[in-house]
């Protein structure tokens, strides 16, 4: 895009004393013609751009204008390369990588020695996550629809929706956009979305509220829990709720109180303690948790009757 390249040419006549037409044009992989037009419109937009002919020649920036030759500082420029590797991780690509090279040329320290900050923002489902967001990706650029199949606590129901962000909230990728099927914006989690297609027909856009991302949006409480944990049971605690979410009992137990968003996340949550919890309320839902108990147990009595047949 032409925008980017006027930020590119930017950046790297800030980081260089003098670059010539055709480094750039390598650089950004266009013709003399197009750069020298880029360069006009820098001018026009009031950045003092310079050319100069012979040997020595080249583009630069007026001496007078380098007061401060750069747009941002070390660690903002660390942090701006340490997100756009995150991305990177997502695609299993380097390209982002690539692109800050293109706006860093001539900096190579801020590459490669200095960096303090790694993210990684992939996840088991790496493999099947990367086309969705590339395919996102391309449905907001050009507007046009996405369909597919969702899978909700509600059941599964077949979506076509206008895309206009993606989203990546609590170790998970989401894609906000307005759905045909409740004629609202909705906020759609990609890993249960299946049969992804983007459609030829195109949409012309309207104004996009930005999705509500507070944690009451994305994981609703309204269920107050009271349950007993074992001691070995503190960092799952610690590192899923914080350390103010239980009160250590005189026996070494752990009094747990919080908020939690449904009846099935919770009994399923506990249930992965297996026996080193116990619910104490909300008591309706420690019955329920009981029958799920010996439901269960009943079935792999049944399960090893029939084996031993």
């Amino acid at each position: 895009m032409k925008i980017d390249r006027l930020i590119g040419i930017l950046a790297l006549l800030l980081q260089k004393e003098t670059v010539t037409a055709p480094e750039l044009a390598r650089r950004f992989e266009v013709s003399r013609r197009t750069i020298s037009r880029d360069i006009e419109n820098l001018c026009m937009a009031g950045i003092p751009v310079v050319t100069r002919q012979g040997k020595n020649g080249g583009i630069s920036i007026m001496e007078n204008f380098r007061i401060d030759r750069t747009l941002l500082t070390r660690a903002e420029m660390q942090d701006i390369l340490a997100g756009l590797r995150s991305l990177d991780s997502v695609h299993g690509t380097n390209r982002y990588g690539q692109l800050m090279e293109k706006l860093l040329a001539g900096s190579s320290d801020f590459m490669t020695g200095n960096q303090s900050i790694l993210i990684d923002l992939s996840s088991w489902y790496k493999e099947s996550l990367a086309p969705k967001i590339e395919l996102i990706r391309r449905a907001v650029e050009q507007k046009q629809y996405l369909e597919f199949a969702y899978y909700a606590p509600q059941g599964e129901t077949k979506r076509k929706i206008e895309a206009y962000y993606l989203v990546f909230r609590w170790s998970s990728w989401y894609v906000w956009g307005w759905c045909h099927t409740r004629k609202d914006f909705r906020l759609f989690k990609l890993n249960r979305m299946e049969q992804l297609r983007m459609l030829e027909e195109t949409f012309s856009g309207r104004k996009v509220p930005m999705p509500d991302l507070s944690n009451e949006r994305i994981f609703p409480g309204g269920i107050r829990v009271e349950a007993r944990f074992q001691p070995g049971c503190k960092w799952r605690l610690v590192e899923e709720f914080g350390t103010g979410c239980f009160q250590e009992q005189a026996d070494g137990t752990l009094l747990f109180h919080g908020d939690y968003t449904n009846e099935e996340n919770l009994i399923s949550w506990l249930l992965t303690f297996g026996d080193q919890a116990e619910l104490i309320k909300p008591e309706e839902l420690r019955e329920k948790l009981r029958e799920t108990i010996l439901r269960m147990a009943r079935r792999y009595e049944s399960g090893t009757k029939e084996d031993t047949r």
